[in-house]
């Protein structure tokens, strides 16, 4: 971590500071009520959240068995990230915007012909305008050298380049190919020195291609610190402490509109245009991420708001920070009782847990099992789910799933247990069958299983289907293996 870095007033180190909702200006009950209306909304489950007002964090918690230091994928947020690394190498001279993406690949001159592909100018990919009229991931990656950005540059745009919006992963796997290449470092290496270790931000972790690019696009694992630093280092116009990390000028453009994004999208949150990788908001603008993932910035209530979780109706959740926690942050008049309000909310807060399996019948007397899948049963790969006594006496229980020559293990109990990656629960769920969840921690996703022990079989459910389809031993964050492993 370097060692001079530093924070906003008031801090010591790279830690953020914390403080009484009341002192920062904000009404505890404001972000009561934001977690009374996420806990009664159909599709919204958060897993953690932060909340920072004036530099300070004024209310944080994690929904167990989520947790401070546990790595969390972010799906599009990375965009964010990498676009950070970008506005780096533009102030470093290393990438020119108006420079065409294929400019930087020389050697695919000869591959595209296509007009408007060769005129696609890194500002155009980093606004998601090259003029695609969709996505185009799963042909780009069909390229049969392997390549991305050659499978990309030679599927022509159906418009010129900057005069259409499609939210197209290609975009930001070149800017993020650009950077690698331009600066010899994956994206990590490069923004590692130059503002992961002054934000303080400790562990991450993004996933590789086969060419061992970092994809960019998505694959960042992260703390909800790091996310919170995220917002707050773009609050501050890229400054933190006595440092400048990011120049002000790129700052200012990644949350402004650079495309209009009207007829693409009906939610009133998409249809203010796209910045360089971040969305512009109804209030401020926003790192954005499936399932719930976000880095809301703030300007005028001077705020972050961090959230991580697995909510399939992502508006409903932004519904919910506009209707009770932008209020909560615009310096309301204060109650006679706030600091009442303040210590009810952090009680609160210290005991959040996700909700786990319900026992919907009494336990009957568990015993080892084999089973396999019932028809339909997701995910497809997973072909066995065993239940084992564990511990030397076999005072315990193990559950082992087999998924395609992948073999995870983990422990059982009641409440949620955590092994590595995975936590489960179980509970009789009736006619004598189990319920066991697994949640994969390192990520928004949870599997709910079904096991029949008369008939032998089990029934998958994903509460939100993980995005790509990675096999579930790729449900982590990926992290290079140990000496000697």
């Amino acid at each position: 971590m370097s060692t001079d870095a530093s924070t906003p007033a008031g801090t010591t180190g790279t830690d953020l500071p914390r403080s009484a909702p009341s002192a920062q200006g904000v009404d505890a009950r404001g972000i009561a009520s934001f977690l009374d209306a996420v806990e009664a909304a159909d599709g919204v489950e958060l897993h953690s959240l932060a909340v920072l007002r004036h530099g300070a964090v004024v209310a944080e918690g994690w929904w167990a068995p989520y947790a401070p230091q546990r790595l969390h994928l972010l799906y599009s947020v990375s965009k964010s990230f990498t676009a950070t690394a970008l506005g780096l190498a533009v102030a470093e001279g290393l990438v020119d915007l108006d420079a065409t993406v294929l400019s930087y690949f020389p050697e695919l001159d000869t591959d595209v012909s296509d007009p408007r592909s060769r005129s696609m100018r890194v500002r155009d990919v980093a606004a998601m305008a090259s003029g695609h009229a969709g996505e185009t991931l799963e042909q780009a990656a069909a390229d049969p050298t392997g390549d991305v950005v050659r499978g990309f540059l030679r599927l022509p745009p159906q418009a010129d380049p900057g005069t259409l919006f499609a939210y197209n992963q290609p975009c930001t796997y070149s800017l993020a190919a650009i950077v690698q290449r331009v600066t010899g470092e994956t994206l990590t290496g490069y923004l590692r020195p130059r503002v992961l270790d002054p934000l303080g931000v400790g562990e991450t972790a993004w996933l590789t291609d086969d060419r061992g690019r970092e994809i960019g696009f998505s694959g960042l694992h992260a703390t909800t610190d790091a996310l919170a630093k995220l917002g707050q280092l773009h609050l501050q116009r890229g400054r933190w402490g006595q440092r400048q990390l990011l120049p002000e000028q790129w700052v200012d453009q990644v949350g402004r509109p650079h495309v209009d994004t009207a007829a693409a999208h009906p939610d009133p949150d998409g249809q203010l245009g796209y910045g360089y990788q971040f969305w512009p908001s109804r209030h401020g603008y926003r790192a954005d991420g499936a399932y719930g993932q976000f880095s809301l910035v703030l300007p005028e209530q001077d705020a972050v708001v961090a959230l991580t979780g697995q909510s399939t109706t992502t508006r409903v959740l932004l519904d919910a920070v506009w209707e009770h926690l932008v209020p909560a942050l615009a310096d309301p008049v204060p109650p006679a009782d706030a600091a009442a309000h303040d210590a009810a909310l952090a009680g609160r807060l210290r005991t959040l847990q996700l909700d786990a399996p319900p026992a919907l019948a009494p336990p009957r007397e568990l015993r080892p099992l084999v089973l396999t899948p019932a028809p339909g049963s997701a995910p497809a790969t997973l072909e066995r789910v065993r239940v084992e006594r564990a511990g030397a006496a076999g005072e315990g229980w193990t559950l082992v799933l087999e998924d395609g020559p992948d073999r995870l293990t983990a422990a059982l109990g009641t409440g949620w247990v955590t092994t590595g990656p995975l936590a489960t629960s179980w509970a009789p769920a009736g006619a004598g069958a189990l319920r066991v969840d697994v949640v994969f921690v390192e990520t928004p996703h949870r599997l709910q299983l079904e096991l029949d022990p008369d008939a032998g079989t089990f029934r998958g459910t994903w509460r939100t289907e993980p995005l790509h389809g990675p096999p579930l031993a790729a449900l982590r964050a990926p992290r290079p293996p140990r000496a000697g492993s």
